[in-house]
């Protein structure tokens, strides 16, 4: 500490103005500005300047002039066009006008120097001139170009507007670009009489040039040094010579005064006032002092907060955040000090008081070198002892570290001040108590900054010889401890400071003194700041004093601060002076003589004096301190102290600070005071009240109705017995435990605290919730230690009876004692989180039951709203409940869903901690990033918590996310749990956390790895599990408390240990989670050397009066730049991942196999949305081939084509393929999905290439047969165009005949039916006709032959059974036991001997052994008749109706196989499907323990031969179509009679010509129209209609949804045996009703755009052939070829003969005769209906069916239903289906009984159940072990569900008649219905499927 203060200004070093005296009252204001320095020594100039030798010359220059002061006032004038204004502009760079800044930083950076500018360029008139300052220099700017006219314009203006005065300060500056002259300037100036060249400059336009603008400056300072006075004053401009002269007269005689105390002046206020002899009024000399002390303490403050850039209020937003690393070793620029401190400070690193500052030149200052030649030795000593100020030593002094530490807590909220006193209370340093404001001088005591401190010590009291060693811990504002205060009277060479440090801490300042580093003379913020510090003892025998003792400092001379020493010795037990030795006559001793007066205890250290410690009187002490160790002066000193503390003295608490008058406290200001009543409130309920009991009262929600439900609801998940009725019953008290909740959600505090968090205003609910947490802390702290200090007398009474081996009543009783008191310190916490929790609970209970109670004035649907604000501004908030070891997955979701909608869904980088309990986990946190996480023993984090942390601007392009989101955990090995509770919550706690992280940082206390065994082995299997659920987190390893961390040869031996054991947990590990792994690195990436880091002890020294260690500090900024390291390449998650990663997690970890039932929806969703897309290019390539098919069909048909290559078909799709693989390329890397899609990339990349190869090969192959069906026809083809031939000239020569009658119609259609049986004949009589085929005489015949009787086959086929074979209930009938050792007999003679079964048994009874032989065997053949006879069980049910399903399959792809069309129908192909179903069935019946009578492979026969003859009938039709000659002769009638007729009448051959195209044209435009808008509606149904738009599951939804409309019990039979079948139902419905019923108009407008379409093509060939012949004079022949080119392969056109109309040469009159003839047909056309499509080769359902058919449609072994993965072959995912069902449904009921299943599957596997995997499996399997079931069982993923699943149940509910008919089952007993299944309704289940499918 200084002796005494550098704190008075030399005369002229600030900047100051007169005042403009009124008329009244000239001679009252007689203050002058500025005077003359003339003898201002080197040695102050040297103190001042300090620092500022490395500024260029300017300065050192000017420190040459006599007199110059170090501050200086520029007004611009002058053009606005004659400078650049900018940020670079040395001279301006803001462009307000007459803004005067304390002084351009600029200039300052530039020279050192305090230079305020005053912008007026271009201002005309001065009414904003600030008159209060003095003003050294005008400074006239003048564009070079104007300079002539400019300079007589401004000078002008200035005499007008400042006075003629003002031209002696006038500074002429022109100013030109870079590349202009200006030479000429002042040549031109120089005809002014008013121009001085030595006061003349020019410079660039930019003033950006360094060396021009010191230029100026230097003749700026030659200016100020001749002008007297220095600078103009505002009352210049007065032309009154005696006012002048009396100003001149002033400025020689008077003290400088500064512009501050001239504007007092102006109110009376401040002046200085003399008496009629000139004496000076002492009040008036008094305020004067007082006045100028306060400006000048004004003016330093303003200078050191511009030093260290501290302009704007600091927030704890501005550290809560992700920012620059801190540099431990580098040195810190001024402007960045405070920052740095602050940060470091936040790091609990105390050395932040001793930052290096980065200085500007070298440390050594050099002298002005002296020429060679010239040196003699008395220059030597000169140089050595001279006290000139040769030397370069402009170098200003450092900041003072305190000056540092009190300009941050001046310019901090008081949120960072509280955070500030708290991180230094953690330091051990004093803490400010009263501080005097820098700018009003009024004492502030910053009481709410104490408020979260608590401070924790031993009391010693000696009882009976023995020492008893009290534990206290309790906030320090309430702690009420002795007080002892040092102050010092004058300036002393010893440091009071330091002296302290010896009482409270000798190895640590706990007082900065001025013996610690980076001390400086130069201080201006500590004068009048006392502070304030507390000696805890540690109950230990070398404490310094028994009790926490509070020791105050005031810092100065105390003499002067009057006010703050008054204070201290009225609140002080102990009054310690600091003095020397004094006279009567010092003011010094009016204040010892009070002091001696007082009773309160006095000690006297003077400081020149050698005494020893003597006792004057009765409390008062003196002792000589000359010559005296400190260690000696220590020792007395306590002595001294604890003999006064010994006696009864008084005590000091600090919140009486709030008492005192004259002070300002800062928790008297409003807003605090708001938020404290509002807090006091809630506070004020629980006064009196025991805390254990608090909870219970007020907070209900969380307590036992919460831990029930959570337990409830954990159960569910482990059902045993009658499950979906258990499951029933506990989701029915899950809601009742909601309805509790939501009826005691209505407590007073509650309501008081949900209402002051919505209503206050931000700042008032900050102070509010700070408040709350204080006082709440307060509250059970008082609770937790008086329970502390029971559990630890209790606990020494346990020992002692253990020791004496007493295993008495009396220990069992202690030890009950011992537990209750602990279920009450678990009790006892109590605070800020608890009512967050609350509030979460009763939102949660409300959302649930979507009630709204009697809350309705503060809604409990904002609670979200209120807590995501709260997250956002920096409070952490609760994720998982310690308590009930539960996460309230509603209320966290809903708040993530808030701050999602407040910020947007920001990308996150997620940290987690995990680690032994109190293993400074949250300690490490709150340093790392500035949190607020609880840390003390007390109070340990419960469960875990997240906390938000921005990143700054500009560090945001180093990562990819906007937050780190911080999860702090309770402690793994948690005290309070036992045995294998602990492990499972750990195993859970540890799983969690790990799956949420994108990075976990896993801290281990202290250095032996057996002691982290069991946390490493928690942490690997985590990390396993995350492998096998595809998360893959990172991980550092964190050894806090270790002894050396500088031994690198030890920390690399513990890095090799602790491989080594994550090795060994890796293996071991690996036998529980059924995974491969032989080391740590096989289950996560990690780099020994990289991801394990040392921290050192938190603890420099024994608490409780040690400071935190500085290299914990290090270690914890090291740590942090690893994360950020590691943060930088992760791209992190987003808030709304975040959400659903923490609703997977949790709910694969209420299961009991983690692995089997992680669902992860986000990954699901994305899955969803890319099957989506699948489904969009799959249907773009096959519409599109679609289209290349038709075209190419029509080019075959019309002979044009006669092979199709494949390369064609390939190109010809390329364009489409090269667009969808764009798009999915686009799709995979920019879709915010993308991390995840990355997996399945390459999957459907493959997938899509195979589809398009499959359609390509596909439409090659149906075209081949088009072209082979072309060619077998060809022979007829060529016969049908001499066919026609023959009939055109057969009908010509009739007509010919026939001419006169033609208008006889009878007799004309007489004439040529009679002929026309004749021509057919002619032309076809050697032509053998293709005959109609005789299925049903085929089928009988094959049965005959396969050894069938004919009656049975009749029987059969009559009963018509065979029909629905596939879908009746009971196979019974079709069975019969196999034959057993030729002692069965036929199955027809069961019944029988089963009638004579009791006689049977009667006879047997005497017969011996062989009887009884006999006997055993008949009756267990009976056993076997009677089980097939009378129950049949479902297994075989199944497995029966599974073959026929198969038999038919195979059936339909032979028939399908066969080429009928182009070779029509043989019977052979029916005895190949014969022959093939008997087959089956043999090879059926031999893998079975029965047999199949002839009747069912009979009727399955049937049913085969009916499913092929609809297919066999349709396509031997069209092969006889297409090559029978007789049936195209007779098809061509009416065709040829019109042609008769039409000869008949006498018309040309172009009208002839006409009806044969026309014809042609209707046949072929029908089926091009029809084929085309098949292919546009089933495009526009799948782009547009909800079923058919998304994925596979869409289409299961909405085949669901129509079931259930229609209620159709048979549909849901056919969907649960043949799901393919009843979708394929399912879009023909719906393709039926979207033409016909719902989008009639559409699919109308369709047809008939595509009706135009046709016409115009046709219209365009008529005229491209009309106009080609006429252009090139050619024939019919020309016409008809270039016309049926021109249809552009859409219409095919058979060949017409062209001889039989040679004539024809008008061809405009046949093109509109044509034209005629297609408007009819267009007509038609419009008004067909749409059922002609089904006539046709392309149907939109068909088309629609091959689109979203063809996926998975394997079913769920126990329930069937199926897997909706839109993929066919989606291997190696699993098969799943988020609509599981009852197993009963499917027929599953308990073996041996009638008893159906009503168990979901995904109840199933988390019960402890089992099942047999097949009918006749003797081992039963568990549920959760499902997959080893069998390959059936393997492939699916079946996680257990907790929804609802209502659809089904309704089902159920709706047939359960139904159902038990089809089984011949019952639900009953096992499966019997829980009764809350029967009040869903259907809108209730057909809604649950959209909720399934979210």
């Amino acid at each position: 500490e200084p002796s005494e203060r550098n704190d008075e200004r030399t005369r002229g070093e600030s900047e100051t103005t007169l005042e403009v005296s009124t008329a009244s009252d000239k001679k009252a204001e007689e203050v002058d500005e500025v005077k003359e320095v003339h003898n201002e020594s080197s040695s102050d100039i040297s103190e001042r300047t300090a620092g500022e030798s490395d500024r260029p010359e300017c300065t050192s220059v000017a420190r040459e002039i006599k007199g110059l002061t170090n501050e200086l006032t520029l007004v611009l004038v002058g053009d606005t066009n004659s400078t650049e204004i900018g940020s670079k502009n040395l001279l301006l760079h803001h462009d307000e006008q007459t803004n005067v800044e304390p002084f351009s930083s600029k200039l300052y950076d530039l020279c050192g120097r305090h230079i305020a500018v005053i912008n007026m360029l271009g201002l005309q008139n001065i009414e904003k001139f600030p008159f209060n300052r003095g003003i050294h220099a005008f400074l006239l700017l003048l564009p070079n170009d104007q300079h002539n006219s400019q300079y007589s314009s401004g000078v002008q203006w200035l005499e007008t507007a400042f006075g003629k005065e003002s031209l002696a300060y006038l500074m002429t500056v022109v100013t030109h670009k870079s590349d202009e002259k200006y030479e000429s300037a002042v040549t031109e100036l120089k005809a002014y009489s008013t121009f001085a060249e030595k006061r003349y400059h020019t410079c660039k336009n930019s003033m950006m040039d360094e060396n021009e603008i010191i230029a100026l400056l230097k003749k700026i300072d030659v200016m100020v040094s001749e002008n007297d006075p220095h600078c103009y004053s505002g009352l210049m401009c007065d032309d009154n010579k005696e006012q002048k002269d009396l100003l001149d007269h002033k400025s020689q005689e008077e003290e400088m005064i500064d512009s501050s105390v001239s504007q007092q002046n102006q109110t009376g206020t401040g002046t200085l006032r003399t008496d009629v002899d000139g004496n000076k009024d002492e009040q008036s000399e008094k305020i004067f002092e007082e006045n100028n002390k306060k400006e000048q303490s004004q003016r330093e403050s303003e200078t050191l907060l511009s030093r260290l850039q501290l302009q704007q209020k600091l927030t704890p937003a501005d550290f809560l955040r992700i920012s620059q690393p801190v540099k431990q070793h580098h040195d810190t620029s001024e402007k960045d000090l405070a920052h740095t401190f602050l940060q470091r400070l936040m790091m609990l690193d105390y050395r932040a008081r001793y930052i290096p500052v980065k200085q500007d030149s070298p440390e050594v200052s050099h002298s002005k070198l002296v020429p060679q030649n010239t040196e003699t030795e008395d220059d030597d000593f000169d140089t050595l002892f001279s006290t000139s100020v040769d030397s370069d030593q402009s170098k200003q002094s450092h900041v003072h570290p305190m000056d540092v530490q009190m300009a941050v807590f001046h310019c901090s909220d008081s949120f960072l001040k509280q955070n500030m006193i708290t991180k230094l209370s953690q330091c051990q340093y004093a803490l400010p108590l009263l501080v005097p404001d820098p700018v009003t001088m009024d004492i502030e005591c910053p009481l709410w900054t104490f408020r979260q401190l608590m401070k924790s010590w031993k009391i010693t009291q000696t009882k009976d010889d023995s020492n008893i060693v009290t534990m206290k811990s309790m906030p320090i504002c309430k702690a009420e401890t002795p007080m002892v205060s040092f102050f010092r009277l004058g300036s002393l060479s010893l440091s009071k400071s330091q002296l302290l440090n010896t009482l409270i801490n000798d190895r640590h300042s706990t007082f900065f003194h001025r013996n610690c580093q980076g001390s400086t003379k130069s201080r201006h913020l500590m004068d009048g700041v006392a502070e304030i510090a507390w000696y805890c003892p540690a109950g230990k025998p070398n404490d310094a004093f028994t009790d926490c003792i509070a020791f105050c400092n005031l810092h100065g001379d105390a003499l002067s601060i009057e006010k703050q020493r008054a204070i201290l010795i009225e609140k002080s037990s102990v009054n310690v002076v600091l003095l020397p030795t004094l006279e009567k006559s010092d003011k010094s001793w009016t204040v010892i003589s009070a002091l001696l007066k007082s009773p309160k205890p006095l000690i006297c250290l003077i400081v020149d004096n050698d005494c020893g410690a003597v006792k004057i009187k009765e409390g008062k002490y003196r002792m000589g301190l000359k010559e005296k160790s400190w260690s000696d002066v220590s020792e007395e000193l306590k002595g001294i102290i604890g003999k006064i503390l010994s006696e009864p003295h008084t005590s000091f608490q600090l919140e009486t600070m709030a008492e005192l008058s004259g002070v300002r406290v800062d928790e008297n200001d409003t807003v605090c005071q708001e938020g404290k009543s509002a807090a006091m409130k809630i506070v004020n309920l629980l006064k009196g009240m025991d805390v254990s009991k608090i909870k219970d009262e007020y907070l209900p929600c969380q307590g036992q109705l919460w831990h029930d439900w959570c337990k409830i609801n954990k159960e569910q998940y482990h059902l045993k017995g009658h499950i979906e009725k258990e499951k029933s019953e506990k989701q029915q008290k899950l809601e009742k435990i909601r309805e509790e909740q939501c009826a005691a959600s209505c407590s007073e505090l509650m309501k008081l605290f949900t209402e002051s968090l919505s209503s206050l205003p931000s700042e008032q609910r900050e102070y509010f919730l700070k408040w709350i947490q204080i006082l709440l802390d307060a509250l059970s702290t008082d609770d937790l230690s008086s329970i502390l200090q029971e559990y630890d007398e209790k606990w020494s009474e346990v020992l002692t009876l253990k020791k004496k081996h007493d295993k008495s009543d009396q220990l069992i009783n202690k030890q009950t004692e011992l537990e209750e008191i602990s279920a009450k310190l678990q009790s006892a916490t109590f605070g800020l989180e608890h009512i967050f929790r609350e509030i979460g609970q009763i939102y949660e209970a409300h959302k649930s039951l979507q009630k709204q109670t009697k809350m309705e004035e503060t809604d409990w649907s904002k609670y979200p709203e209120l807590a995501a604000q709260l997250m956002i501004s920096g409070h952490p908030m609760e994720l998982m409940d310690g308590d009930a070891g539960h996460v309230p997955l509603t209320w966290i979701s809903s708040l993530l869903d808030e701050v999602i909608e407040k910020l947007g869904n920001k990308r996150v980088f997620v940290l987690s901690v995990l680690g032994v309990q109190s293993s400074g986990k949250s300690t490490m946190l709150n340093a790392m990033f500035g949190l607020q996480f609880a840390v003390s023993a007390g109070r340990c984090t419960k469960g875990a918590f997240m906390q938000l942390v921005k990143v700054s601007e500009d560090m945001k392009k180093d990562f990819q996310f906007d937050y780190v989101l911080v999860v702090d955990t309770e402690g793994l090995r948690a005290l309070e749990l036992a045995g294998n509770a602990t492990l499972h919550h750990d195993n859970e706690l540890a799983t969690f956390v790990i799956g949420l992280g994108n990075m976990t940082l896993i801290n281990i206390f202290g250095e032996n790895p057996a002691e982290m065994q069991d946390v490493l082995q928690i942490v690997v299997q985590a990390f396993m599990r995350m492998k096998k659920v595809k998360l893959s987190p990172s991980c550092v390893f964190v050894h806090q408390n270790v002894t050396d961390i500088a031994a690198a040869e030890k920390n690399m031996d513990g890095k090799r240990r602790l491989q080594e054991k994550l090795d060994q947990m890796a293996k071991l590990a690996a036998k529980e989670e059924v995974c491969d792994a032989e080391c740590f690195n096989d289950v996560i990436a990690f780099d020994v050397q990289k991801d394990v880091k040392y921290f050192a002890q938190l603890w420099e020294g024994s608490p409780p009066m040690a400071p935190p260690n500085p290299g914990y500090s290090e270690s914890v900024q090291d740590l942090k730049d690893i994360i950020l390291s590691k943060g930088s390449q992760s791209a992190g998650t987003t808030l709304s991942q975040f959400k659903s990663n923490i609703k997977d997690l949790w709910n694969a970890l209420l299961k009991e196999n983690f692995v089997f039932s992680f669902k992860n929806t986000l990954e699901i969703t994305a899955y969803r949305k890319l099957e989506v897309q699948y489904g969009n290019w799959t249907w773009a390539l096959r519409s599109n081939m679609l289209t290349i098919e038709n075209q190419l069909h029509t080019r075959i048909e019309n002979g044009k084509l006669d092979k199709v290559e494949l390369n064609y078909l390939f190109k010809e799709i390329s364009k489409t393929y090269k667009d969808i693989k764009k798009d999915m390329k686009e799709y995979f890397d920019d879709d915010r999905d993308r991390e995840m899609l990355v997996q399945w990339r390459g999957r459907f990349e493959n997938k899509i290439k195979e589809f398009h190869d499959e359609q390509v090969r596909g439409v090659k192959r149906k075209l081949d047969e088009v072209v082979q069906q072309k060619n077998a026809c060809k022979k007829l083809d060529d016969k049908k165009t001499e066919f026609e031939k023959m009939l055109l000239q057969k009908s010509k020569e009739l007509a010919q005949q026939l001419k006169d009658k033609a208008k006889d119609e009878e007799e004309l259609k007489k004439q040529f039916n009679s002929v026309w049986s004749e021509w057919v004949t002619e032309l076809t009589g050697d032509i053998k006709p293709i005959e109609d085929i005789k299925l049903e005489e085929d089928e009988f015949t094959i049965l005959q032959d396969l050894g069938f009787e004919w009656c049975l086959i009749d029987d059969c086929k009559n009963c018509g059974k065979y029909k629905n074979i596939s879908k009746i209930g009971d196979y019974l009938p079709y069975v019969t036991p196999k034959k057993n050792h030729d002692l069965c007999h036929e199955s027809q003679q069961f019944q029988e001997r089963k009638k004579k079964k009791k006689k049977k048994r009667n006879d047997t009874q005497g017969q011996g052994v062989v009887g009884k032989l006999v006997s055993f065997i008949t009756n267990k053949t009976e056993q076997i008749v009677s089980y097939f006879t009378e129950h049949l069980p479902y297994e075989v049910q199944n497995l029966i109706r599974s073959f026929i399903d198969d038999v038919e399959q195979q059936t339909v792809d032979i028939i399908k196989s066969k080429p009928v069309a182009a070779r029509g129908y043989s019977s052979t192909y029916l005895q190949e499907v014969a022959k093939n179903v008997k087959d089956k069935v043999t090879a059926f019946e031999s893998q079975k323990k029965f047999a199949l009578k002839k009747e069912f492979t009979v009727d399955l026969l049937l049913y085969v031969f009916d499913k092929a003859g609809s297919w066999l009938s349709e396509s031997h039709n069209k092969f006889r179509m297409n090559n029978d000659a007789v049936t195209f002769v007779k098809s061509k009638k009416i065709q040829y009679y019109n042609i008769f007729r039409s000869f008949c009448k006498g018309n040309s051959s172009a009208v002839v010509l006409k009806e044969l195209i026309c014809e042609k044209l209707k046949v072929s435009t029908v089926e091009a129209v029809c084929n085309q808008t098949a292919i546009d509606l089933a495009g526009k149904m799948r782009c547009s209609f909800p079923a058919f738009n998304g994925n596979r599951l869409d289409l299961e939804k909405h085949v669901l949804k129509s079931l259930a409309k229609k209620e159709d019990f048979d549909g849901y039979i056919n969907y649960i045996r043949h799901p393919r079948t009843q979708a394929e139902i399912f879009i023909k419905e719906e393709v039926e009703k979207y033409i016909f019923t719902e989008n009639t108009d559409e699919a109308l407008n369709t047809l008939k755009k595509n009706v135009d379409d046709i016409n115009k093509l046709v219209s365009q060939a008529l005229f491209t052939a009309t106009e080609k012949v006429k252009t090139q004079t050619g024939d019919i022949d020309m016409w008809l070829k270039t016309f049926s080119s021109s249809l552009d392969d859409k219409l095919t056109f058979d060949t017409i003969c062209s001889q039989n109309f040679s004539d024809i040469n008008n061809f405009d009159f046949l093109k509109e005769e044509i034209e005629k003839g297609l408007a009819s047909i267009i007509k038609d056309l419009r008004s067909y209906s749409l059922n002609k499509m089904n006539e046709f080769r392309l149907k939109p359902d068909q088309i629609l069916i091959d689109q979203l058919c063809n996926c998975c449609w394997v079913k769920c072994p126990f329930c069937a239903a199926v897997c909706t993965n839109t993929m066919k072959d989606h291997s190696p995912d699993d098969h799943s289906v988020p609509f599981h069902r009852p197993s009963g449904i499917k027929g599953w009921h308990y073996r041996n009984t009638v008893e159906m299943c009503i168990n979901f599957c995904t109840t199933n596997v988390a019960s402890n159940g089992h099942f047999y995997p097949h009918h006749d499996s003797d081992k039963t399997i568990p549920y959760k072990l499902y997959r080893t079931g069998g390959p059936e069982y393997a492939n699916w993923r079946i996680t257990a569900d907790e929804s609802k699943l209502t659809y089904w149940k309704w089902f159920v509910c709706r047939f359960q008649k139904q159902l038990e008919d089809q089984y011949t089952l019952k639900f009953q007993g096992r499966g019997e219905i829980p009764s809350d299944w029967k009040a869903h309704t259907k809108e209730e289940a057909i809604k649950s499927l959209d909720e399934m499918c979210e």
